[in-house]
């Protein structure tokens, strides 16, 4: 259920402009499959929904746009995103070896402030996997994947790895749908900050690699059997 922008308060918006706020609820609702791809986005039923303008809703569709999962076409309106299974194939094993590379250089770079930053946010992420909450799982995995990426401190590399997951985010969601790759998900994360806070990049690096290529070739077995049975 969306919940209105306006809601949220004030103070949240004093810190994002709205246009923002908008662009992150969208978002969430094309991750987690409330527009679905292909599907046309009704600007008029969704601003009722957010409790918004039409103005900042056109301006985050333009966000989402630049990001690859709306496309627009002038004087027609916006449509979600699709994606082919070769296209999710390929953007994984890109965001595999970046990632890793990203997990080789935070094993030497973090602080042991960053280290207790990931500690943490692992055992948040198994508290959610444990109360099977699998949205509040995912904003956790995501900040985990977008930190280690922060702390290798490459602004190339930030910037392609960005670009890339918004394309997939979506079926990054679809895999944790799957019990038996949550289940593999939550050890392979466990494993990852194991080597990270041992400093061992070469094993850091190994396993979220292979993390990454696993939920990969999940979202494409599943798109593939959908293709099938569509």
């Amino acid at each position: 259920m969306v919940t209105p922008i306006n809601s949220y308060g004030k103070n949240s918006l004093r810190r994002r402009s709205l246009h923002e706020e908008v662009a992150d609820c969208v978002r969430t609702m094309i991750i987690e499959g409330e527009l679905k791809e292909g599907q046309r986005i009704n600007e008029p039923e969704l601003c009722l929904q957010l409790d918004i303008s039409r103005t900042p809703l056109r301006e985050a569709l333009k966000v989402l746009h630049s990001e690859g999962m709306v496309t627009i076409e002038p004087n027609r309106g916006a449509w979600v995103a699709t994606i082919t299974a070769e296209e999710i194939r390929e953007h994984f094993e890109i965001i595999s070896t970046l990632e890793r590379r990203a997990a080789e250089l935070t094993a030497i770079k973090a602080s042991e402030s960053d280290l207790t930053r990931l500690s943490q946010l692992q055992e948040k992420l198994e508290h959610h996997y444990q109360a099977q909450d699998r949205h509040e799982y995912f904003e956790i995995n995501q900040h985990i994947h977008r930190l280690i990426i922060e702390l290798a401190n490459n602004e190339s590399l930030t910037h392609l790895h960005h670009q890339l997951m918004n394309r997939v985010s979506r079926g990054r969601y679809l895999a944790i749908g799957m019990q038996h790759r949550w289940d593999e998900s939550v050890d392979e994360h466990k494993a990852l900050l194991e080597a990270l806070l041992a400093r061992d990049g070469d094993r850091a690096g190994r396993i979220l690699a292979e993390h990454v290529m696993h939920t990969g070739e999940t979202v494409v077995k599943e798109l593939e059997q959908q293709k099938k049975v569509g």
